[in-house]
């Protein structure tokens, strides 16, 4: 009798990502048809037991602009749609998916979010003129008055008093660390 492994799924609007995670993976076979049906028989594991696996997918795929990887720890697919539309769910008919199928949550984009960082739609908007805008490039600057009165202030060393002061401060504060490492020294003898 033939085992399930473990699917991880994730969709866009254009395609469908399928990992089956199968470490060590032998004889594997792949097909996939344009009706979206994926088949995969794989031996793996250390008594060399027989995987199986068939996926009636919600919608047909694109067979050519598919891609199939079989790796060492895995087997990736990525599934190209034939129309570019949200699925409702990875497999045909009504009820849940078997309890081998998971979300991929490291691939999963919700629809409304799949625009990502570098995609933002900015509805056409035209930042061409934002560089003349007032300010920008100085004009009108000069109506308002610089209210600092840094140039009139008096910049002063520090006295020989506020310096031994400061010294003793430190002084003050050495010995009392050095005091603090004597006490937990004592403590732990």
């Amino acid at each position: 009798m033939s085992r399930h492994p473990e699917v991880k799924w994730a969709e866009r609007a254009d395609k469908v990502y399928i990992t089956v995670l199968l470490p060590d993976s032998k004889n594997a076979k792949v097909n996939l048809e344009p009706e979206g049906v994926f088949t995969l028989s794989a031996n793996a594991g250390a008594d060399n037991n027989l995987y199986e696996l068939k996926l009636d997918l919600y919608d047909k795929v694109n067979v050519e602009e598919s891609k199939i990887s079989i790796g060492v720890r895995n087997i990736v697919c990525v599934l190209e749609k034939a129309e570019k539309v949200w699925w409702k769910k990875l497999l045909r008919g009504e009820g849940k998916a078997p309890h081998y199928i998971k979300v991929d949550w490291d691939k999963w984009v919700d629809e409304d979010e799949e625009n990502g960082p570098g995609d933002i739609d900015l509805g056409g908007m035209d930042f061409s003129s934002f560089g003349n805008m007032g300010g920008m490039d100085g004009s009108g600057m000069d109506d308002f008055e610089d209210s600092s009165d840094d140039e009139e202030q008096e910049v002063t060393k520090p006295s020989e008093q506020d310096m031994n002061k400061a010294d003793g401060n430190a002084k003050q504060a050495e010995q009392g660390a050095g005091t603090m490492e004597k006490k937990e020294t004592d403590v732990s003898t």
